[in-house]
Order: structure tokens, then sequence, then C-alpha cells
């Protein structure tokens, strides 16, 4: 394939995908989303992952999702399509159709459900980069795939000419540790955990798809940008500030709080699909304590936030 692969680093947001009560995508909110974390500076944008409720949206829908994302982006923003899927045929047919728009680069994911061993989850992904035309970003989310990759696997496919990269949401800083020692500097390492993403960054990763960056795209930039740069009083203060909101947009299945949180603040109307149902009343508390830690005030009465000034990032060398 000969594949040339410019590295997108940074704060890159698994983005949702905005939906009304009854499920029905809102396209026009979809593009303003797009427009807002232009504006905010976020780095990348991941459409149709798990964050985007890939699992419940029709092929067409999801295909027409990444061309209406590279076409609105038009050149501003990265788009990176999720197209992966455990039936090796229909993750060549997304990957070739996100490729035929234009994504930077394709994300895909370990087959799902059906538990292939190490070796067919090799021939899988060879088997799709190589029926496409252009970089693919491997996917480890063993919380949902139940199979994960081995590191040898990871080897392996990171010598297959087009696989360029691996979003590790494992959370497994010491597998991700030795996995930046044994790569080649030319594969890219995203992590695919908010919780962990600033200390793989430091040791080497090169950015963050995020689902947190939904709600706070430029604090993730922020926080992304100093790891990147090896800004520790930066990152610890960062950290420390989003570490509640962190936890709490997985208090229920990824993207339930996050999408809650986002009906809230007015970005999006608060809709998706089943099997996914809203926030359980039990948790509410904890997400918006979580949202006023980070530094999303609720006004009452009411749907309605507003971001408020955070903390200073830098704090003197006593506060540490």
């Amino acid at each position: 394939m000969g594949t040339k692969y410019s590295a997108i680093c940074g704060s890159l947001v698994a983005l949702v995908t905005p939906m009304t009560s009854d499920g029905a995508i809102e396209w026009d909110i979809f593009r303003k989303l797009i427009d807002w974390h232009i504006e905010q500076g976020t780095d990348g944008l991941v459409i149709m992952g798990s964050t985007g409720e890939t699992a419940t949206i029709s092929t067409d829908d999801h295909i027409e999702l990444i061309r209406v994302s590279v076409e609105h982006a038009a050149g501003r923003i990265p788009i990176i399509g999720g197209t992966g899927a455990n039936s090796t045929s229909e993750a060549i047919e997304l990957t070739r159709a996100a490729q035929k728009v234009g994504v930077a680069a394709c994300l895909s994911v370990v087959p799902y459900y059906n538990k292939p061993t190490q070796a067919g989850i090799y021939q899988h992904f060879r088997a799709v980069v190589e029926a496409g035309d252009g970089p693919v970003i491997l996917y480890d989310v063993p919380s949902r795939t139940i199979t994960s990759m081995t590191v040898e696997t990871i080897l392996a496919l990171s010598e297959v000419d087009g696989v360029v990269g691996l979003k590790d949401a494992t959370g497994d800083i010491g597998r991700a540790n030795e996995l930046l020692h044994r790569l080649p500097p030319s594969f890219s390492i995203y992590s695919g955990d908010d919780a962990t993403a600033a200390a793989l960054i430091l040791m080497g990763a090169k950015g963050n798809i995020s689902v947190t960056a939904n709600i706070l795209p430029t604090r993730m930039h922020e926080l992304c940008t100093a790891a990147l740069a090896g800004d520790l009083a930066t990152v610890r203060s960062l950290s420390r500030w989003m570490a509640a909101i962190n936890q709490a947009l997985f208090i229920e299945s990824n993207p339930i709080p996050v999408k809650w949180a986002m009906a809230r603040m007015g970005l999006i109307p608060e809709g998706m699909r089943l099997p996914l149902t809203p926030l359980s009343a039990q948790y509410v508390d904890t997400v918006t304590s979580a949202m006023g830690d980070a530094g999303i005030r609720l006004h009452s009465p009411g749907p309605g936030f507003d971001l408020i000034d955070p903390p200073p990032a830098r704090r003197s060398p006593a506060s540490q």
C-alpha cells in the first residue's frame, strides 16, 4: 500500500451522535457540534465509535455520518472514521466507504462477540487493511469486545503496511509501556481511557481519543498539549481538576452519562437508541457534582449549564 501517515496528535473527541427522544439523528446539531469542537481547540474528531452508538446505526447512516463530518469539517480538523465490525466483510465495506469520502484514518475495533483467536484477529485486520487504501488505527477495548489483542499480535500487525497506530482502551499502563518500548517510533499509540490518558501521553502516546472532551473540549486539549510538551505542573493541575468527571462519565455505560450531561449543557437533545436508556436517577447527583467540580455550573430551574473559569492551570510547588 505504501501508506504515508502524518500522525494526528492531541485531543481527539469520540463524538456522540445527537438524537431526538425517538432516536432520530439530529443532522443540523451534528454539524454544529463539529463547528463547536473546532472553535474550542479540539485536535481531531472520531466519528462512529462506541460513543457515537455505532451498534444501533444503520450502515447507510453510519457512512453518511462519516461523509457529512468530512464534508462539513472541510479540512479544518482531521476526521477519523470508526469502521470496525465483527464481520470482516462488513469492516472492509465500512473502511472502503470512509476512505472514499476522505477520512484522515479509519479506526477498527477488535471483532466483538464471536471471540476470535489471536490468529483470527491478525487475519481480520490484515484483510481489512489490504482491501482498503488508507491508514488504519487498531482499537483494543476488551471491556466491550471481551477478546483483547496480545502484545505479540499488536507487534505483528504493526509490520503490516497501512496499520499506523493503536487506540489502547485497556487502562493498562504497564502493557502500554511495553508497547511503546517495542513498537517502531512511526507507530502511534492513542489512549482510549480518559483517566490514564495524560500518563500515557507523558510516556510517549500521541494523544487521547476522549469521551470527556465532548463536554470539556478546551480543557482536554490543554491537558493533551501539556502532556505532549512534558509540562508536568499543568498536567498535574488539570488531571486533578478533571478526575471526578472522568470517573462519573463511566458510572453507567458510555455514552449514557455524557449524553445526559450534554443535554443539560444545551448542546444536544436528550435522545439515544435502545437498548441504551437515559441516566438512572440514582446517578444524577454524582454526575451533576462531578460537572460542578470540573467547572460546569448547573442553573436552576431546568436544563442549562455554563462553563466557569477553572482554577489556574499552574500551581506553586508548595501546592503540588
